[in-house]
């Protein structure tokens, strides 16, 4: 049987595209998601940048949901501390009841913000610092058990919505070890410590109500394409686009200057956050997944689908899905 296969879905918003467009390529990368078998989908919470529309996690998801019917949509994740738990609970509560069995709940530390966003958010530095009583708290929540005498979740009180820790450091390793939490690690952007992170997870793993072994979801870039001259190209724009988002701070960079650029040292710490890109043609790409899931020792794997434009990341989709024998 094939390892499961998810998909981060980053709801990128394209050049000359609006918000609009990205939730609409988002529904229709969904529908053919669940077409084809992947495991689930999720969305990330980023503040404050031009090119990613997921903010509002939850609300997506649910637009997602209601032009769905059976793959599993989640959060991968929301920051945490950038909320109340009650809050949360009572957000994925109700997707939970309108989608039941179809809900995830992936929660994360960090600001997914810079400094003077997370100032706008209204929270500091240290609120990451109860990070794990938040993530007993919202559990509680969601469980039906409350920590909070006299507070309940409606909805959310019993629904039991799975929840995941994700990280790219150990700290999160060690948190969904200790919690008996399944484990999903950044490695898609983050890869340094994947191979430490793991091991200390699967080492110190406790069973708990949610899961009685390890989980490990491990992240990947993926362009598929016909050729592999094709998914070579796709990718080097690709690192084009990102030397634009991350470095260019309002301009833009012709090909040649972008290239220059990947070449300087920042541009080599860029190259090195895709460290973990399966691209090439079907065989190609199948053949580093499957290497990729062992050096993971990963129990399933979610990828982010890399392609610059909208009909190749369609495309990669339907590529990798039927390479790895997902049903078609």
């Amino acid at each position: 049987m094939a390892l499961p296969l998810s998909i981060l879905d980053l709801a990128h918003i394209g050049e000359g595209e609006t918000a609009r467009d990205s939730f609409t390529a988002s529904v229709a990368l969904a529908q053919r998601a669940e077409e084809l078998g992947y495991q689930r989908i999720w969305y990330a919470e980023h503040h404050n940048m031009p090119s990613i529309a997921s903010s509002a996690t939850s609300v997506l998801i649910a637009h997602v949901a209601a032009h769905t019917s059976t793959i599993r949509l989640g959060a991968g994740g929301v920051m945490l501390p950038n909320h109340a738990p009650l809050t949360i609970a009572e957000q994925f509560g109700t997707l939970e009841t309108l989608h039941p069995g179809r809900i995830d709940l992936g929660l994360g530390r960090a600001p997914g913000s810079d400094q003077q966003t997370m100032r706008a958010l209204r929270r500091s530095p240290a609120s990451a610092d109860s990070f794990p009583q938040d993530v007993l708290e919202l559990q509680g929540y969601l469980t039906g058990e409350s920590r909070i005498p006299g507070v309940d979740a409606t909805p959310g009180k019993g629904t039991d919505v799975p929840l995941y820790i994700l990280g790219s450091s150990l700290f999160g390793a060690q948190l969904a070890a200790a919690l008996g939490l399944p484990y999903a690690f950044a490695s898609h952007f983050a890869p340094t410590a994947l191979e430490e992170a793991v091991a200390v997870y699967r080492r110190d793993f406790k069973p708990s109500a949610q899961l009685d072994r390890p989980h490990v979801i491990a992240a990947l870039n993926v362009i598929a394409a016909e050729t592999k001259e094709e998914a070579e190209e796709q990718f080097l724009e690709s690192k084009r686009l990102r030397v634009t988002r991350f470095l260019g701070r309002g301009r833009t960079f012709t090909p040649e200057e972008a290239d220059m650029i990947l070449e300087s040292p920042a541009g080599q710490q860029l190259v090195q956050m895709a460290k973990y890109s399966a691209v090439g043609d079907p065989d190609e790409v199948e053949a580093y997944v499957a290497r990729f899931a062992e050096h993971a020792q990963a129990d399933e794997l979610i990828v982010a689908f890399a392609a610059p434009d909208r009909k190749a990341w369609m495309r990669s989709a339907e590529l990798l899905a039927q390479a790895h024998g997902l049903r078609a």
